[in-house]
């Protein structure tokens, strides 16, 4: 075990929203949404986390936390001898509705051990591949870790991949965010192991498709939105979500389920989404959002 050089780090991490209809377990979007974790090296054993903001009195404050939890397997990854740690969390991320919460907390507390044993600008690929193994699947992680829009993949030898575009100038996009919560557990539980080659095929041209709508085809953001394969699966977990989504779609705006629910995202350009702020559909606040970078190190 080696000593870190830095004893004190400070990272942001954005919000994420994942899947976009199509790209199950595969696409994911960077917001400008940012939680701030800054981490200090002490010499008291163990571990001290204390949060602020957004529903932060129901995480706990010590080595479970998952920033903490994430930091010390980056820690001993490094094979870095941390006595013990203190870190502060301000969140603005909501808890278990579909904004990549578990994904901005497993990539910055990965960021964080790498932040402590130099620069993580050079360290993207491996922050990625860790935080990867502890969350299970990449595609929430990598606009965490790499911003702007993102298709994650994991090779045949379990290293997981990813590339990152930036989304046109011309897209817009906004969250409605409803007050209940959905565990990703309980959600990823409703799906089936098989589908039907059909929806497969009609799954697979719309993933191609928003890869294009995204970054130069705004135009056709609504047919590339169009999912089979994850969405109507797990409408009893979320059907008020649901709702929003068929009566947003009957309009022809491009609304998806935000990662594993329940928050509803909806995307195209500024004036098609201008009306929404105003439309106040029950039960959910709305809030414009733009794509934001990922990890980012805090200046000391």
């Amino acid at each position: 075990m080696t000593k870190p050089p830095r004893s004190r780090v400070g990272i942001s991490v954005p919000a994420t929203s994942a899947n976009l209809g199509p790209g199950f377990d595969s696409f994911g979007l960077a917001l400008d949404i940012r939680d701030v974790y800054v981490a200090e090296v002490v010499e008291t054993p163990g571990v001290a986390v204390v949060s602020s903001g957004v529903d932060s009195d129901d995480l706990p404050r010590d080595e479970s936390h998952l920033v903490a939890r994430s930091m010390l397997l980056g820690c001993e990854r490094l094979h870095l001898d941390v006595p013990g740690l203190r870190i502060t969390c301000r969140n603005a991320i909501p808890q278990s509705r579909g904004m990549g919460s578990s994904a901005a907390a497993i990539a910055g507390g990965v960021a964080l051990a790498y932040a402590l044993a130099g620069d993580i600008a050079d360290s993207a690929g491996e922050i990625l591949q860790l935080a990867a193994e502890i969350e299970g699947h990449p595609d929430n992680v990598a606009p965490a870790v790499l911003g702007g829009f993102t298709i994650a993949w994991t090779q045949a030898d379990g290293t997981a991949r990813a590339i990152s575009q930036p989304v046109a100038a011309d897209v817009a996009a906004v969250l409605l965010v409803p007050a209940a919560t959905s565990p990703t557990v309980a959600a990823r539980a409703a799906l089936p192991a098989e589908v039907p080659l059909a929806d497969a095929v009609h799954n697979s041209s719309r993933s191609a498709l928003l890869t294009v709508a995204l970054t130069s085809r705004p135009d056709l953001l609504f047919d590339a939105t169009a999912d089979r394969l994850h969405q109507e699966q797990r409408r009893s977990g979320y059907p008020v979500a649901m709702e929003l989504v068929d009566t947003l779609r009957s309009e022809g705006i491009a609304a998806v389920v935000s990662g594993a629910g329940p928050t509803v995202l909806a995307l195209g350009s500024r004036e098609s989404l201008a009306h929404l702020a105003e439309s106040g559909y029950s039960g959910f606040s709305t809030r414009p959002v733009s794509f934001g970078p990922g990890l980012r190190l805090l200046a000391e």
